[in-house]
């Protein structure tokens, strides 16, 4: 006989225990962000997507936002967008080039070391995200839902790429502007001026972050003042105390600017130039890139010798005089689009079935959302015309000038939230269908009894 004895096998209970854990981690909002957080981190060192071009001079660490980081580290303050030195600037928002500043002052300017910790804000603001995102889809769905999005969002990969490979305010601003949804839809069941005064300084900095977030401003007061009224509360003190504390945030920016241009600039001044290029002889729907001053020497030295702000209006004007040309057009074009939008712009023929592929996901995304909006609308769900407002208001301005798959990302939340309450629907549908046609066992014939 051996001297060894058998472990005996773990009953059932005992295997429940050691899994019993899982049940309140997966539903921990510390968990989550934490195994955001680190997958992102781990992506950034071990895809080294800290270590940009330099052959174009740096250009492609944060573009734009870059370079007024390195002209504010260098003392040459809010300036020059470009390659060159050509003064004060207002093409860009300020919080997301000031935090470049202060990382390139502490670490370096262009250097790996603040390359890795610019990456890491993005990637916090992104995992941070998750919290937000479990609360609008508990209380507008279920906590099924918000446990699915929220884990849909620490580990898809296509939510990590902006967080992780672009220094530029993507990451802050869907944060921001899912705080944002996530208050409004709080906001109709609460008393006293201090949550209007929270939901006007996240408008404050939503719009110093990422200006074309505004969109969504009018619809999502109307809709907050409309489900205030249908509760009999009223609205007039705490949007007053939201515009005062939103009016506050803006001001400073809007005297620097008024003071530095001799005009009024509505906190960035591009709007014109970004206009043109997207509309103008050889437009398709698409950004037309050649157009650009830092891909176009004609452009630079325009922009250069005008100076920003006259050489915008000049932009806007040969853009407007293309419109008018040919309202048809203008329409087609918008109608193009449109559908780059939400099913991705064309892309490259070098790698054709990549970009088959990828466009084939989003599109399947954006309709799979547009779904799942309907069917809330349908069962009359709490926030769905919010979603909806959301949806048809903050993509409208690129419609007009040109669409980037970056420029859906900051709703994706919501997009995603959308997503999965369908396919939770469709979870629920089958496993009634199936208790439908599957009888149970009560449902079996007894025995025969002799009569």
């Amino acid at each position: 006989m051996s001297n060894h004895t058998r472990t005996p096998p773990i009953p059932a209970s005992g295997r429940v225990e050691r899994l019993r854990w899982w049940i309140p981690a997966r539903t921990s909002l510390f968990w989550m962000v934490m195994l955001a957080l680190v997958l992102r981190l781990g992506w950034i060192f071990i895809a080294h997507t800290y270590k940009f071009r330099t052959s174009n001079n740096d250009f492609s660490f944060g573009w734009e936002m870059g370079r007024i980081g390195r002209s504010l580290a260098s003392g040459q303050g809010f300036s020059s967008p470009f390659d060159e030195s050509t003064g004060p600037t207002a093409w860009e928002p300020p919080i997301y080039p000031l935090l470049i500043a202060g990382i390139f002052k502490v670490f370096g300017i262009y250097s790996q070391t603040s390359a890795i910790v610019l990456l890491v804000i993005n990637s916090l603001f992104s995992a941070l995200n998750c919290i937000p995102i479990f609360l609008i889809a508990k209380r507008c769905f279920s906590e099924k839902v918000a446990v699915w999005s929220a884990w849909t969002w620490a580990l898809l990969p296509s939510v990590m790429y902006w967080s992780t490979r672009w220094v530029w305010e993507t990451s802050l601003a869907t944060f921001l502007l899912t705080m944002i949804f996530w208050l409004t839809l709080t906001l109709p069941h609460k008393d006293g001026v201090r949550p209007w005064c929270e939901l006007g300084t996240l408008w404050g900095a939503a719009a110093l972050t990422n200006t074309t977030l505004l969109s969504f401003l009018p619809a999502s007061g109307l809709w907050l003042w409309h489900q205030r009224s249908k509760g009999n509360k009223k609205s007039a003190a705490g949007l007053l105390a939201a515009a005062v504390v939103f009016a506050a945030c803006v001001a400073p920016w809007l005297i620097r600017n008024e003071q530095t241009f001799g005009q009024f600039v509505f906190i960035r001044s591009n709007f014109g130039a970004e206009l043109r290029m997207g509309n103008g002889p050889g437009a398709a729907g698409v950004w037309m890139e050649y157009l650009h001053p830092t891909q176009n020497v004609f452009q630079m030295r325009r922009y250069r010798q005008l100076g920003e702000i006259k050489y915008v209006a000049e932009r806007k004007r040969e853009a407007v005089a293309f419109i008018r040309e040919d309202y048809d057009r203008f329409v087609r074009l918008n109608a193009k689009r449109f559908i780059y939008y939400w099913g991705g712009i064309p892309q490259s023929s070098e790698r054709p079935v990549f970009g088959a592929v990828k466009n084939s996901l989003f599109l399947a995304s954006s309709v799979l959302a547009i779904w799942g909006l309907g069917r809330a609308l349908r069962k009359h769900r709490p926030g769905a015309w919010l979603f909806l407002w959301l949806m048809l208001s903050y993509p409208m301005v690129y419609y007009f000038v040109f669409p980037h798959p970056r420029y859906r990302h900051p709703i994706e939340p919501e997009l995603g939230i959308l997503i999965l309450y369908l396919i939770s629907e469709a979870s629920w549908r089958r496993a009634k269908l199936q208790a439908q046609y599957s009888p149970g066992l009560d449902s079996l014939p007894g025995p025969v009894v002799p009569t």
